[in-house]
């Protein structure tokens, strides 16, 4: 006799697919979980400046600062002890100029940073980000030439950034400039000075994007003309960023990201699809500040939106995740498991 109804009822009525079986409990959610979100896959990005001692909030960034080394060391080694153990590092300049040449001086602010952070942590992942925003008295990424930026002008400056950054002991450097053929020049610089296990995590996909303002509050990178869209991503793109992937890792990038993150998870999920190297997300700075902003108004509970946004982050595919959120979550996570 058959029991079953076309709707998938028993004789009697009732439903024979009950998926709430698996989710009575804590403990069998757990076990079930299909994403997991561990401290050991988050980057906590950091904002590096001169001096000793010298500790300046970011008001657009609540609990971030821009730190002094000796304090990057000291956050560093906080954040490690919950579970943390990946830096990105952003160089804030004092002086700037139009090639941006600060940006690869052996003895500048990120080197310096790097060399303090290498001696206390030696286990520490330090990631370098590769740029010259923070750097150039205009703000762009590259070197300006007629009011236009030079891409190819620009990849030497940017090559000499990653070597002077490797040279001082970082583990990866990550060219963010958007500019075509970086991270093929990279590599090539970097193997010619004898660096080759130094890997390079590609921002292959960045978008131009409204999420970035208080990063650049934070690193002093506005742009002082026009804007960013002739480089960085159009939005509305998906497509191209298959393109971008690919070019990357034929140039040889170890690692391949996606900026924004929250808004671009099927973006995510289309990288994952395409690259056999791992693949990051950045939850970028105006994320995590809408996530604070919303919070301290009683608006949504922190730690819960947050874990979600980072659980999303990992389901669409992402198997690291630059977060300013990443020392909360590492101890969230960790009460979680108590």
């Amino acid at each position: 006799m058959d029991v079953l109804s076309a709707e998938g009822r028993s004789a009697a009525g009732f439903p024979v697919e009950r998926p709430r079986r698996l989710r009575r409990g804590a403990s069998l959610r757990a076990m079930v979980r299909e994403t997991s979100l561990e401290a050991r896959q988050l980057v906590l990005p950091l904002f590096a400046i001169g001096g000793t001692g010298r500790e300046e909030p970011i008001a657009s960034l609540p609990g971030h600062s821009r730190l002094s080394p000796d304090l990057i060391v000291r956050t560093a080694e906080q954040a490690a002890a919950t579970g943390v153990r990946a830096l990105l590092l952003f160089g804030i300049a004092d002086e700037k100029d139009p090639e941006g040449s600060g940006a690869w001086r052996d003895d500048g602010i990120v080197p310096e940073t790097v060399r303090a952070l290498r001696s206390a942590l030696p286990e520490l992942v330090i990631i370098t980000d590769v740029c010259l925003c923070g750097y150039t008295d205009h703000g762009h990424c590259g070197v300006i030439s007629d009011g236009e930026i030079d891409n190819d002008a620009s990849l030497d400056a940017l090559a000499r950034v990653a070597v002077s950054h490797a040279r001082a002991g970082a583990d990866m450097v990550a060219p963010s400039d958007m500019m075509d053929g970086r991270v093929g020049a990279i590599r090539a610089a970097l193997d010619e000075d004898g660096l080759q296990d130094t890997a390079i995590m590609s921002y292959a996909v960045k978008y131009a994007s409204a999420f970035y303002g208080p990063f650049r509050e934070a690193a002093g990178s506005a742009p002082g003309f026009g804007d960013r869209r002739g480089y960085q991503m159009d939005p509305a793109n998906a497509r191209e960023a298959d393109r971008e992937v690919e070019l990357d890792l034929g140039e040889g990038a170890d690692i391949v990201m996606v900026k924004p993150a929250m808004a671009y998870l099927d973006v995510i999920a289309r990288a994952r699809g395409r690259a056999d190297v791992p693949v990051a997300a950045y939850h970028v700075s105006g994320e995590y500040a809408m996530l604070k902003a919303a919070a301290e108004r009683g608006w949504l509970d922190e730690r819960e939106a947050t874990l979600e946004s980072l659980t999303a982050i990992r389901r669409a595919g992402a198997d690291l995740i630059i977060t300013y959120a990443a020392v909360d979550a590492a101890r969230w996570l960790a009460e979680e498991h108590l």
